[in-house]
């Protein structure tokens, strides 16, 4: 969706924008119509679909994802309990998350969190893996932000860092 010069067009941009937005409306309705301990897991894949991924939780629970990058700035997760009713619906790529990733924490542990990230990048000669979540810092579309966690050869996070998304530079 780049253009000739590897800048994101402007109308692949826009696409992209409305994309996002309609999901996202759509997430909201979905969200509205479920009930922690009321709703099913029949309901939930009715609204949101197959899952990302399937995780183990306590006690019997699954924890179903469902991402919403690159595109979007969020990402769900769902806890269906031992009996089949929606336990809890989380929106996970926040600060208090992002505040929980430590250096020596495993990628699997990070991606388990955080969710399917919207970008993963290798950085060979610095012997780096950067895994980035697009996500919103306030209510707008101009407080997107990147959150990207940084793995060394042995898949443990170094470091952290958050930074104005690069994407709302590119089309002003």
């Amino acid at each position: 969706m780049r253009g000739l010069n590897g800048v994101v067009c402007r109308g692949c941009w826009v696409a992209l924008l409305a994309a996002a937005l309609s999901l996202a409306a759509c997430d909201v309705k979905n969200i509205s119509e479920l009930e922690e301990g009321v709703s099913t897991e029949a309901d939930v894949r009715e609204r949101f679909g197959a899952p990302e991924a399937v995780w183990d939780g306590e006690d019997g629970a699954q924890i179903y994802e469902y991402n919403r990058q690159p595109a979007g700035h969020v990402n769900y997760m769902i806890t269906i309990g031992p009996d089949g009713r929606m336990a809890a619906l989380r929106q996970v790529l926040t600060e208090r998350n992002f505040a929980q990733v430590k250096p020596g924490m495993a990628m699997e542990e990070v991606r388990r969190m955080l969710g399917k990230p919207m970008k993963v990048t290798t950085y060979d000669l610095k012997r780096e893996t950067h895994y980035d979540w697009r996500y919103l810092d306030g209510v707008n579309q101009s407080d997107s932000k990147v959150f990207t966690a940084v793995f060394d050869t042995d898949l443990r996070v170094i470091s952290t860092m958050s930074v104005p998304d690069p994407d709302l530079d590119r089309n002003r």
